[in-house]
């Protein structure tokens, strides 16, 4: 995938946001390139467009997410990306809404932790396997570079309750994806082209259900 290259007025730009918003992206950036040598948060080819690649495509989903909402959940969270950037936007919106970030790795999270200690987030680090957790209650639910559409829809039938909104991020495969999925599973979807890559999707789903 080609990414375009943005710089910190551009990505001001392009995001709408103020400059104590690009102040926490770039703070939150500045920790992920300290520690990623020794948590391999990110990979290495990407260090030099992490703007692009990594935060305005984390951004991006922002308006997807209902200003209702009181609790989004991140799942495989890693580094960070999308709910950390999420968080730093909410604040940036004054919007309440809390972000749950899943992941299993003690170290990653003990990274997300400094992270949200360093910026004043409204995060919760749930060192958790989300496989195993059960009767989960949140408004959205989010993923980037997780794991494949179908699998992510058993996760979340069978372990979130009410959830309103999937927010997913797609690549060139994505509505092949979609199709066979359709076999299985019953459910509304819109779409919008990424801003940050010619070749994925963002994909809003909702109603999901198994029919098969």
């Amino acid at each position: 995938m080609a990414f375009k290259s943005q710089n910190h007025q551009g990505l001001m730009k392009l995001l709408q946001v103020s400059r104590e918003t690009i102040e926490g992206l770039n703070i939150y950036e500045a920790l992920l390139l300290e520690n990623n040598r020794k948590l391999n948060l990110i990979s290495k080819s990407t260090e030099n467009i992490i703007k692009t690649r990594h935060i305005l495509d984390s951004a991006q989903i922002i308006d997807f997410i209902d200003k209702n909402s009181k609790i989004c959940a991140d799942l495989g969270s890693g580094a960070g990306f999308p709910g950390i950037v999420l968080s730093i936007l909410f604040r940036e919106r004054k919007s309440p809404a809390r972000i749950d970030l899943y992941e299993k790795s003690p170290k990653k999270c003990q990274f997300l932790s400094k992270v949200a200690k360093k910026l004043d987030l409204n995060v919760l680090v749930l060192e958790k396997n989300i496989l195993e957790q059960k009767n989960l209650k949140v408004d959205t639910i989010v993923a980037r570079a997780f794991k494949p559409i179908q699998s992510i829809f058993e996760i979340v039938t069978e372990n979130f309750k009410n959830f309103k909104n999937l927010i997913l991020f797609s690549g060139k495969n994505g509505k092949q994806a979609l199709l066979e999925a359709s076999k299985v599973w019953e459910f509304e979807y819109k779409e919008r082209k990424s801003v940050t890559s010619d070749d994925s999707l963002i994909l809003n789903i909702k109603k999901i259900r198994k029919i098969i």
